[in-house]
């Protein structure tokens, strides 16, 4: 497995992006902010807002003293919005039980609202420098094709797979905060999903995958994800009116942002059951 070590780190030295959640001078929130951020959503996308959050809260503190409305309408056009709630809440739990610190340690990371294995993983390595698995959708394409010869990785996690990454991990923890977010960009960078540049991979003549013959995914159907029409859209056009309003909006205004009404309603209540709107009175809604 260390015959990985080497090529994969020396190609990242190489070829890292320069990014702001990168670097000694990067702060363990900006790591933190950039985590939540980026899942499901490219870096090109997080940059403008990640620079955005950072400039008006630079610190945990900052977001904590501010309305979760705030970083819900802050959140932009990011998708997903709960995460924005779900980072406001982790940076109060942060003020309140860490006096203002991103914590260092696994388990406090993952004791924090919001934050399951990967980002509590991701943040203890790429801010803290500390050794552990740290398992995106790029790390696990990597490994799948570099190490177990596949295509592709199962649609989940398994204990096998996490295995095969613990023992690929170097044991130095500074190293092996590095080769994560070193496999992480080679697997954004080249190994990608479409159309990967085997001939500009550092570990092509050690990939288990090409020596194989490039075999095609033959697991379950890949989910494709949809957005025209679908719920996430419309809850998208209605969460965009109220973030552009400074107060609060009246349900005629939603009614002219979508259409077709049974979806609209339904997107309407799921948007107050997740605590991203608050129906503030009879015809009424803002921003929490």
């Amino acid at each position: 497995m260390s015959l990985l070590h080497e090529p994969v780190l020396r190609w990242y030295d190489a070829h890292a992006r320069k990014l702001p959640w990168r670097g000694p001078a990067a702060s363990p929130w900006s790591v933190m902010v950039s985590e939540f951020m980026l899942q499901q959503t490219p870096v090109n996308r997080v940059l403008p807002v990640h620079a955005e959050w950072l400039r008006r809260w630079p610190t945990p503190a900052g977001l904590a003293a501010e309305p979760a409305g705030e970083a819900v309408r802050a959140w932009g056009r990011l998708g997903y919005p709960r995460r924005a709630l779900r980072l406001h809440a982790a940076a109060a739990a942060i003020v309140e039980q860490h006096d203002g610190a991103v914590p260092s340690s696994y388990d406090e990371l993952r004791a924090l609202p919001g934050i399951g294995d990967y980002t509590a993983a991701a943040i203890a390595s790429f801010a803290h420098g500390r050794r552990h698995v740290v398992l995106d959708t790029n790390v696990r394409r990597v490994l799948a094709r570099a190490v177990q010869g596949v295509e592709f990785p199962s649609t989940s996690v398994t204990r096998a797979e996490r295995e095969v990454a613990l023992e690929v991990l170097p044991d130095d923890e500074a190293t092996a905060a590095t080769w994560s977010v070193a496999v992480m960009e080679l697997g954004a960078l080249v190994c990608t999903a479409a159309n990967p540049r085997c001939r500009d991979c550092p570990v092509a003549d050690r990939c288990a995958w090409r020596a194989a013959g490039h075999p095609a995914y033959d697991g379950p159907p890949r989910r494709v994800q949809t957005w025209s029409g679908t719920d996430r859209q419309c809850r998208g056009r209605l969460l965009a009116v109220l973030r552009e309003s400074e107060g609060p909006v009246h349900r005629s205004q939603l009614d002219a942002a979508w259409p077709e009404e049974g979806q609209r309603i339904r997107c309407l209540a799921s948007l107050v059951a997740d605590g991203l709107i608050a129906h503030v009175g009879p015809d009424t809604y803002a921003l929490p």
